[in-house]
């Protein structure tokens, strides 16, 4: 579950982040490790707002991109030089696959959770959900949790979810640079698939959204044993197996984070020694189904993987 005290629940000042910003806060930092902790300086660096400012730091934070330092300022972390150095494997954020890399690491930020994504996707057990209908579970839970929260703190966090995933202007032949939305919307993973009625005298209707529950073969066998991988060392570290439950529908589990069925999993799993270079292995039999790990699962390698597909593999 969910770490309760540590819940994020702010920070993206209701800003989805954008196509330049994960790239551009890369390379501030690279040049000017402290950028962050004076506002009015990084607003010159960066050409935007104080609220932008501090949107930015927030997603380059949870996306794994930046680490903040105990001894002040902060610094780029071996998988945001992986992605967007010089020679990195998508400097300009481009690759479908790192949109998925992204989705899954601001999905699974197990230490400081975002609410609205942990909650959605992990604990979210309806086909479907309003905004009326999650405000209310939102709330229910803020409570339970002993969280005091105003409900207006609550709507954005759950609006900036929404806009994270769904286009809110629509025309996805413009161009990227121009783009107000934020690239997580390629993915296609939350979809409107209606609306309802929710004010009868004023007439007043509201959207529906689900998740898009599909086998996903966008998402590339070898992002897939990167994810299970991650998962075994951020949220299993002790651990050398793992059932397959646990990979299908544990907490911030591929499946949960991916939105996949369990057959589409299956099939996946069939070839993951394959696709893992031999780090991971899929034990099925009358009796047991499950993942089992080497002790050195260099992410890095399988990170490698995603991008240089020509490999081949022993």
């Amino acid at each position: 579950m969910g770490n309760f005290d540590k819940y994020r629940f702010s920070g993206h000042e209701t800003f989805p982040f954008r196509y330049a910003w994960l790239p551009k806060a890369f390379s501030t930092i690279q040049e000017y490790p402290k950028i962050f902790s004076d506002e009015n300086t990084a607003m010159v660096k960066l050409g935007v707002g104080k609220n932008m400012v501090r949107a930015i730091r927030f997603w380059a934070e949870v996306t794994n991109i930046i680490d903040k330092l105990r001894t002040g300022g902060w610094e780029v972390t071996p998988f945001g030089r992986s992605l967007f150095n010089k020679n990195g494997f998508d400097p300009f954020l481009e690759d479908s696959q790192t949109f998925w890399l992204l989705h899954w690491k601001l999905s699974t930020q197990f230490s400081e959770p975002l609410f609205a994504w942990d909650y959605l996707l992990n604990r979210w057990h309806d086909s479907e959900f309003s905004k009326s209908a999650v405000m209310i579970t939102f709330e229910q839970e803020c409570n339970r949790i002993g969280k005091k929260l105003s409900s207006t703190t609550l709507a954005h966090h759950f609006d900036t979810f929404v806009h994270t995933y769904l286009p809110t202007r629509g025309v996805k032949a413009k161009i990227r640079e121009e783009n107000l939305d934020c690239p997580l919307t390629e993915l296609e993973i939350l979809v409107r698939v209606g609306d309802r009625q929710i004010d009868d005298e004023a007439g007043k209707r509201e959207p529906i959204y689900a998740f898009r529950f599909e086998t996903k073969p966008e998402i590339s066998p070898e992002l897939f044993a990167y994810s299970i991988a991650d998962y075994f060392i951020r949220k299993h570290p002790t651990e050398f197996t793992l059932p397959f439950r646990e990979i299908a529908v544990g907490h911030g589990s591929p499946g949960q984070v991916f939105k996949l069925p369990e057959i589409g999993i299956r099939e996946r799993l069939e070839n993951l020694h394959q696709y893992s270079r031999g780090l991971l292995i899929y034990d099925e039999s009358a009796n047991i189904q499950q993942i089992r790990r080497k002790n050195d699962l260099q992410l890095s390698l399988l990170l490698e993987s995603i991008y240089k597909r020509e490999f081949s593999y022993a």
